[in-house]
């Protein structure tokens, strides 16, 4: 639950607006008593958020126009009414054309998500996330916390790739390199990661100093060497529709002949859908989600696909354990960011905790196999 608190109280003059008849369909009153209920400090806000729909909601909140107690909880009922489909303005369209006929992650445009978002600085990231920093969804099945969800996820990636020492293993997009280090330390491996910030890269390389392993700031698409298995975790989202076949065209001529790919991402449910303008304008530039169809698209004819696992819930319970140490943790850092920044950070946690709570978006392990002939490959 959010501990959100504003001096302002919502005692606000205003008329009916078209908002409370849409919001009363997800069991949210304005200015209501209940913890998910939205707070109004500025009625002008309301006209805001139906012209600009999700960019209004999310910029409007950063401005402290609105509140919430329980802003994950908001998010939850409201994707769960689909209010998004009822208010849906025609701008909309422009943007998912735009998503079909542009390259949005172009290799011009490919280190903008590094620069914005994840070079935001290792010491922010070291206090949000667990101690191996793993920026993506824990495996909760048999976890009580935050590091053992993130130790059981790694833990499960490795088992399901059938990792053995001497094995080569690469990791695209390998973020703090978490899934390196493990890999290398508990199964033996030699590792190489590849990564669009330098932040990131720059930690892997003063952590990790003592294993078998090598990181390069490059994008995906000039890789061309072999290893006995490439993962790919958490960075899928940022490939793009129009670049998911030279994904897996890479991934193939990196495999050898027996070789196993792991793809860990957030996906949609929807093939025909565009990335929320919010969080492409402040969190996550040119990311897009990807549909099971679209990824079978990109495998087809060359891999064979072994096994689908989706765990999307227990992001829920990755994001509200970010959320919690991001709030317990913020003063160290509010003479570096702004209040802005601060609740832009928490609307995207809870917004997103809200999200997979809801089973708008989903969280898939899929594993791929490069062989030809001979039994189907084991998984976990």
């Amino acid at each position: 639950m959010e501990s959100e608190s504003n001096p302002m109280a919502p005692t606000i003059d205003r008329r009916r607006h078209f908002l409370d008849e849409l919001f009363a369909l997800a069991d949210i009153r304005i200015n209501g008593d209940r913890p998910w209920d939205m707070q109004l400090h500025r009625s002008a806000a309301l006209d805001e958020i139906v012209a600009r729909h999700s960019l209004g909601l999310g910029e409007t909140y950063m401005r402290g126009d609105w509140s919430s107690p329980a802003l994950d909880q908001f998010f939850h009922k409201l994707l769960r009414a689909d209010l998004h489909k009822k208010a849906k303005p025609f701008r909309n369209l422009w943007r998912i054309a735009r998503a079909y006929l542009v390259n949005l992650q172009s290799r011009g445009r490919a280190f903008q998500v590094g620069e914005q978002h994840y070079d935001l600085g290792n010491d922010f990231y070291q206090a949000m996330l667990d101690s191996r920093m793993t920026y993506s969804c824990g495996y909760w099945r048999e976890a009580q916390d935050l590091e053992d969800a993130q130790t059981a996820k790694l833990d499960l990636i490795c088992r399901k790739l059938g990792l053995q020492p001497g094995m080569r293993l690469l990791d695209i997009g390998c973020g703090w390199g978490s899934l390196l280090g493990y890999a290398a330390e508990k199964y033996g491996v030699e590792c190489v990661g590849v990564s669009v910030s330098r932040e990131q890269c720059h930690y892997i390389e003063q952590t990790y100093a003592e294993l078998p392993i090598e990181v390069h700031l490059q994008d995906y698409r000039s890789l061309n060497r072999q290893f006995d298995r490439v993962a790919s975790v958490g960075m899928f989202e940022h490939v793009g529709r129009k670049n998911h076949r030279a994904f897996m065209q890479v991934a193939r001529r990196c495999l050898n002949k027996d070789g196993l790919l792991l793809l860990h991402t957030i996906g949609k449910n929807q093939r025909f859908s565009t990335t929320d303008a919010w969080i492409d304008k402040y969190i996550f530039p040119n990311g897009d989600l990807p549909s099971s169809g679209q990824i079978c698209d990109g495998a087809e004819d060359l891999f064979i696909e072994e096994d689908l696992h989706n765990f999307g819930s227990d992001y829920d319970k990755t994001l509200m354990a970010w959320h919690r140490n991001f709030e317990a943790r913020w003063d160290n850092f509010a003479d570096t960011f702004d209040q802005t920044f601060y609740r832009m950070w928490r609307y995207y946690l809870l917004s997103c905790a809200g999200a997979f709570r809801a089973r708008h978006i989903q969280l898939w392990q899929w594993i791929f196999s490069n062989k030809r002939e001979g039994g189907v490959t084991r998984v976990v």
